[in-house]
């Protein structure tokens, strides 16, 4: 386990870190099965086979043979959608329901030979997605919903979008206007918590997903989705607004507020002019960027910073919060000043990732009987005594030694550590290199901190304290 840098911002307050959020690499195809594009082709085209593919003679599924819906338009995404939606089509998906990429060109093959071959391409795809969203939607929900690529990576953990549609009817919203909609995970919670929702997406594909999801999930009746531009939506009928700007490009994160679609700004101005509004924006928005009239929060999810929230209309302008998912746990802003540096104690105390970059670090050290930095740049709270807090993990300290690999590695041994957990922060040493380097072994595990103290490199060698409650 690795945890990311965090720092203060000179002249006081937190900053993000440095380089900004990280970025994910897209999973590696699977080696020796072909991989099948989410555009359909047309009934007879042909189609790759693997030349050393093994004959099965008995398969996973079996599925009827069913009259074809005639040639699968490879042109029109929203057609080839939507034969996934026919019968043949929703018997292709539960055909290819759990299919393990190592079978899928065998499971593609067989399909083929009774079906059109783009649509049991889109099946397997959509199979694909449905096994990735699992993690975002449970299986329950994912099993049945539809995705898109980008649908899965932008949607929001359903365990985000119930905190929040909670949130909407404790302020007496009953009705949403659901901007930039998605896929509709937003749009889901929301009508869950009795809400009527209008859902507004301006890509074809993306509403129409978006319509047979709220169907799949049996809440059509509260949600209306509208494909269109949501700069000309009319919005003056529903109690409040949540926008969503799509936040990646082709080129991946989109990090410069203007730059999402629609802009910041322009969400903004929409929700000033609702009774009540909520924005979603990437974690790492400047505190600088809020404007004065907007509550914000940030919002993590088992440790995981998910976004943050710039709230308007709920009379909490400039408050500040972070809040801890499950629970939901809340931590507000009191405007405290920036903690003290102090010496090493016996606990340290990793604040959660929604704390740092809400800057609510001093507001943790104040739960604490005498915490304080550790470093004036650094985001980690020591003490002497335990104190359990939800908002940050404590860690018990047994060796502080300045940097230096060659000590860790005696140490180590001595110990007798083969589980080694490095977390570094203010620290340019990678944690993979490190481990490579000391070759831990043994029967008992520990923790190492990479960090500054009082501005020197240093190590901390512990282990997770045994506190009942405290953050992940």
């Amino acid at each position: 386990m690795v945890s990311a840098d965090h720092g203060l911002r000179a002249g006081g307050g937190w900053s993000r870190p440095r380089g900004g959020a990280a970025h994910v690499r897209a999973p590696r195809p699977f080696r020796g099965a072909v991989s099948l594009s989410y555009k359909l082709h047309r009934s007879g085209s042909s189609q790759v086979v693997h030349p050393s593919r093994p004959r099965h003679r008995h398969c996973a599924h079996a599925v009827h043979r069913l009259a074809h819906n005639g040639a699968v338009n490879d042109l029109d995404p929203v057609a080839s959608f939507g034969a996934l939606l026919t019968s043949e089509g929703r018997a292709l998906l539960d055909a290819v329901r759990g299919t393990e990429p190592a079978r899928e060109l065998a499971v593609a093959t067989r399909l083929r030979r009774e079906h059109p071959a783009g649509l049991v391409s889109a099946a397997l795809s959509q199979g694909r997605l449905r096994q990735r969203a699992v993690v975002k939607f449970g299986a329950a929900d994912a099993e049945r919903m539809f995705f898109t690529p980008n649908g899965v990576e932008q949607s929001t953990r359903a365990s985000v979008a119930a905190y929040r549609a909670a949130r909407f009817q404790e302020l007496g919203v009953r009705s949403v206007a659901d901007l930039c909609c998605g896929i509709g995970g937003d749009a889901i919670a929301l009508a869950r918590a009795g809400i009527r929702v209008l859902a507004v997406d301006r890509d074809p594909l993306t509403a129409a997903v978006a319509r047979a999801n709220a169907a799949a999930l049996g809440l059509d009746d509260l949600i209306e989705v509208r494909e269109a531009d949501v700069t000309e939506v009319d919005t003056g009928a529903y109690d409040a607004v949540f926008v969503d700007p799509a936040r990646r490009g082709g080129r991946g994160r989109i990090f410069d507020p203007e730059a999402y679609s629609p802009p910041l700004s322009w969400a903004v101005r929409a929700a000033r002019t609702a009774p009540l509004a909520a924005l979603k924006v990437a974690p790492g928005i400047p505190h600088e960027a809020v404007p004065a009239e907007a509550g914000a929060e940030w919002i993590s999810d088992s440790g995981d910073v998910k976004e943050a929230v710039l709230w308007f209309g709920t009379g909490e302008a400039g408050a500040v919060r972070a809040t801890l998912l499950p629970g939901p746990r809340t931590l507000s802003g009191r405007g405290l000043p920036d903690p003290a540096v102090r010496p090493v104690g016996r606990f340290l105390y990793e604040p959660d990732g929604a704390v740092i970059r809400a800057h609510l670090v001093a507001e943790v050290a104040a739960e604490l009987d005498g915490g304080g930095l550790v470093d004036e740049t650094i985001a980690y709270v020591t003490a002497d005594s335990a104190t359990a807090t939800p908002y940050a993990t404590a860690y018990e300290i047994t060796d502080r030694l300045p940097f230096g690999l060659k000590k860790l590695k005696a140490l180590l041994r001595e110990r007798g550590v083969g589980v080694l957990t490095v977390k570094k922060r203010g620290s340019a040493v990678e944690p993979e290199e490190l481990r490579r380097k000391v070759k831990p072994q043994g029967p008992n595990s520990a923790t190492v901190f990479l960090t500054r103290v009082q501005g020197a490199p240093t190590m901390l060698l512990g282990h997770p304290a045994a506190l009942g409650d405290q953050g992940s």
